[in-house]
């Protein structure tokens, strides 16, 4: 089982497939590659390790913060 943790797209720079996620506060730059864009600002993503695994709700989000 792998952690994964709610983030909220900040960024996106098209040309590395970055975006800036903001994860409990701190913004940091994730990898989106297994995902397909655009991505758009206030948009959640399930993250591990540094990698965008899948798009979520903003109230999924939530209910995965409050478990954190």
């Amino acid at each position: 089982m792998c952690l994964g943790l709610p983030g909220r797209v900040v960024s996106w720079q098209t040309t590395d497939r970055v975006a800036g996620v903001e994860i409990a506060g701190v913004v940091r730059n994730i990898d989106m590659g297994m995902l397909e864009g655009p991505f758009m600002p206030d948009e959640y993503v399930l993250v591990h390790s540094g990698i965008a695994l899948e798009r979520i709700s903003a109230e999924r989000a939530a209910e995965l913060a409050g478990l954190y």
